[in-house]
């Protein structure tokens, strides 16, 4: 990364004294007569035994037998150890124990299909088909220990299909909607997945996506897969074999009491694979007092979720911040809403109608999503009544500023804050996080999560401050993952082989004056130009300042002199035009801002850029598509057409 580091700026929000008094993270703190954010932050890493235990607490976890011990290191730091001796379900503290209470009533989830229609499934109602099709389960003979994947859009029923996996102490391997056969295959083979759950199809920007005749093709490559079953979701006519059933029929009859199994508390209830940027895809495991627990604080201390709320984040259950939003919005008794559709389609608005129509209180988007949304100016989102909101999230990818600020006073009228949020798959939610406490600015993080010994660091694991660093973590946490599915030597070279009993998360990050975070990039993406070090988020902060610039992307191309050079695709707002003039013009504030020898080799303009469906920009996939290399696994892809754009700017 470059040495400088101007990123700070100006505080822009603070919270209202009654925003701060009403806050489950306040609460948390007087409880425990903890009288500043830093206190407990320092409190929470020094003594992990009695945050955790009072993380625990606070949620309301319930054990079926309790634990003995809250954390164990004695086999080593990366191979930690929660709630020893502990029996419980993570089931039973979403679901069960809401059984004839007031929550029982009350929304869970809420749904919108593309095409405008609505569903509203209360805990109760949930409960119970969760129970249903867990009884099914149980008598084709799944149980304990067995792998089950998830292909389905993100409709009411992936939820019970969720629950009722875990239920019966399966393991579930949540797969992302818009797969490909390939990366389905892959997937369920390495897990030796017994089962799958699909659908017939549905429906995205109007067009049918049969994802049965996908699971089919995948399913033919998975030895171990003996049993498929099949929502009836876009009324499609499928094929159809010996090992399929459809879900309507496997439930009919069933009853609406199961009994949940008695897990461990270390017990594995899920397996979610990252593709990162190269090699095969990598199985985080995660137990049942771990992902749930730190996806529930995370909501709590940081987003302040409370039951009363109404959460949306752009996601899939492909993706980690599926399951974080349906197992944290269950434990805190709150609600969540599904859309299976796009965003921008068949308006440019639709995004901002869904907050108006379900009174969402608290909204996570990408960066990305918001610089594409902003091409359509600011009058889809200003059409829309978005008093409901209170808090705006963020998470994918490091921000820039005026798409930053654009959500700031557009959506958020200047007075919500934007709580950032990063961490990753393997930690079961944040390592930074903004909250309601704290003043906040443009692009920043409040700092660590409480619970989270971060730190920022140099080449030989020395911390830094005001200046560009790798982002560790030096303690252990509840949500870290329990290593990768059958690869313990490739979990313990991708984070904890660097310094010793330290997790490097490959993150570039910075912590300014003020004592607020930064996250700036990848650090496998940086480019080096001639011995200099770039992320690509601060090259890309400069071109989309540029008033003709929505989206950009940089990335490194071989270059014989230098070693590397920049190369620059821009996409243009509406109404500006393609000239040589204007990509000179790049290259120059590009020098101006970082230095002449920052100065990109070229710039391209495209009409998008690669991404996957929560709008990440796939840098890989461009790098390797202009360089006229095989770009990989591109079932992640949301829009693989704009490859051959990328490929003919050479």
């Amino acid at each position: 990364m470059t040495e400088r580091f101007e990123f700070g700026g100006e505080i822009v929000w603070r919270p209202a004294p009654e925003i701060v008094r009403r806050s489950r993270l306040k609460r948390f703190m007087e409880v425990h007569r903890i009288d500043t954010f830093d206190e407990l932050l320092r409190r929470s890493v020094e003594d992990l035994e009695w945050f955790w235990r009072a993380v625990l607490d606070d949620l309301g976890i319930e054990f079926y037998e309790p634990y003995r011990k809250v954390v164990d290191t004695s086999e080593g730091i990366p191979w930690t150890r929660w709630c020893v001796g502990g029996k419980m379900n993570i089931v039973h503290n979403c679901l069960d124990k809401r059984a004839d209470t007031p929550v029982e009533n009350r929304a869970a989830v809420r749904y919108e299909s593309e095409q405008g229609s609505t569903r509203t499934l209360t805990y109760g109602d949930l409960a119970r088909e969760v129970n249903r099709l867990a009884n099914a389960l149980r008598e084709l003979g799944l149980g304990k220990g067995d792998v089950v994947g998830l292909y389905m859009p993100m409709v009411p029923e992936i939820v019970a299909a969720f629950f009722a996996i875990v239920k019966i102490g399966a393991i579930v391997l949540p797969l992302f909607s818009g797969f490909g056969a390939e990366a389905v295959a892959t997937r369920l083979a390495d897990a030796g997945a017994k089962a799958l759950f699909t659908a017939d199809g549905f429906f995205r920007r109007g067009q049918l996506v049969p994802m049965k005749a996908i699971a089919d093709e995948a399913a033919a490559k998975v030895p171990s897969l003996a049993q498929v079953f099949v929502l009836k979701h876009a009324a499609q006519s499928v094929p159809w074999s010996a090992r399929d059933r459809w879900w309507h029929e496997l439930v009919e009859g069933r009853s609406r009491r199961c009994e949940t199994e008695r897990t461990e508390a270390e017990d594995p209830f899920m397996i979610i694979y990252t593709s990162g940027t190269t090699g095969r895809p990598k199985g985080a495991v995660h137990a049942h007092c771990g992902f749930p627990i730190k996806a529930a604080q995370d909501m709590a201390h940081g987003l302040d979720l409370q039951e009363k709320d109404t959460l949306y984040w752009v996601t899939d259950m492909g993706w980690m911040m599926g399951p974080w939003e349906v197992l944290g919005t269950t434990l805190l008794g709150a609600t969540m809403l599904l859309y299976d559709g796009a965003l921008d389609w068949p308006t440019p608005g639709r995004l901002w109608q869904l907050v108006e129509r379900h009174a969402v209180t608290i909204l996570g988007v990408s960066p990305t999503l918001v610089r594409a949304l902003m091409r359509h100016g600011d009058m889809p989102v200003e059409a829309c009544d978005l008093s409901s909101l209170r808090i705006l999230g963020s998470t994918g990818e490091p921000w820039n500023p005026e798409p930053w600020r654009w959500l700031f006073e557009k959506a958020g009228k200047k007075r919500l804050p934007i709580i950032n949020y990063s961490g990753g798959t393997e930690i079961s939610g944040g390592i930074v996080m903004g909250n309601v406490l704290t003043p906040l600015k443009p692009c920043a993080f409040s700092g660590p999560v409480p619970g989270m010994a971060a730190d920022v660091v140099d080449d030989q694991g020395r911390p830094v401050r005001g200046q560009v660093g790798e982002l560790v973590v030096r303690r252990p946490w509840i949500g870290m993952t329990r290593g990768f599915w059958k690869d313990r030597e490739r979990y313990l070279e991708t984070y904890w082989s660097r310094f010793p009993d330290v997790w490097v998360h490959g993150d570039w990050a910075a912590v300014d004056e003020d004592g607020l975070w930064y996250i700036l990039g990848r650090s496998d993406d940086t480019i080096k130009v001639a011995g200099k070090r770039v992320g690509p988020a601060e090259i890309e902060s400069v071109l989309v300042a540029h008033s003709a610039i929505s989206e950009a992307a940089a990335v490194a191309v071989p270059d014989e002199l230098k070693g590397e050079a920049i190369v620059c695709f821009c996409v243009l707002k509406p109404g500006k035009e393609v000239s040589e003039k204007l990509a000179e013009e790049l290259k120059d504030e590009v020098a101006r801002a970082l230095g002449k020898p920052l100065r990109p080799a070229a710039v391209k303009f495209v009409s998008d850029l690669p991404k996957t469906r929560n709008a990440k920009v796939m840098r890989r996939v461009i790098r390797a598509a202009y360089l006229g290399q095989d770009p990989g696994d591109l079932s992640a892809l949301e829009n693989p057409q704009c490859i051959g754009e990328i490929r003919r700017a050479m």
